[in-house]
């Protein structure tokens, strides 16, 4: 089945629109959109409104961080999330790391499907409430 949705880079023009798929997104991260735009933003987008983003940040040279995923509940499950991740891999070439609350189990499992392992655990990483994170590793040649 074809993709109706498209990825592309994010603006400051779409803080607001992220600002809405994150607010729908409570077990996301909870950043003020327009910080996001001090690192790199992909955004999915469907008839010019955004159902998605993706936000990662150059750590060291040849590694990475995901700082944020989201996407509609009513998008989720059709391709979304998976073609932000694509996008956000092709574009980061080396070692891709990210943080998810060990209660995750959904998007854990999602990682794990895309290429990713766990590394470990930070105990107690996140607030409200408090939660161990999972570390994850994603290595692209």
């Amino acid at each position: 089945m074809p993709e109706d949705f498209s990825v592309r880079p994010g603006a400051p023009k779409n803080a607001e629109s992220i600002r809405r798929v994150q607010a729908q997104a409570p077990e996301a991260s909870q950043w003020q959109p327009e910080q996001y735009f001090e690192h790199h933003v992909l955004v999915a987008e469907r008839e010019r409104s955004v159902i998605g983003f993706l936000v990662w940040r150059d750590t060291a040279p040849g590694e990475y961080e995901i700082l944020n995923l989201a996407v509609s509940p009513a998008e989720r499950r059709r391709g979304v999330g998976r073609a932000l991740l694509r996008e956000a891999l092709e574009r980061c070439r080396g070692a891709v790391y990210l943080e998810v609350r060990a209660s995750n189990s959904a998007a854990r499992a999602f990682y794990a499907s895309s290429g990713f392992i766990t590394l470990g655990r930070r105990t107690r990483y996140y607030s409200h409430p408090v939660e161990d994170a999972v570390v994850m590793k994603f290595h692209s040649c």
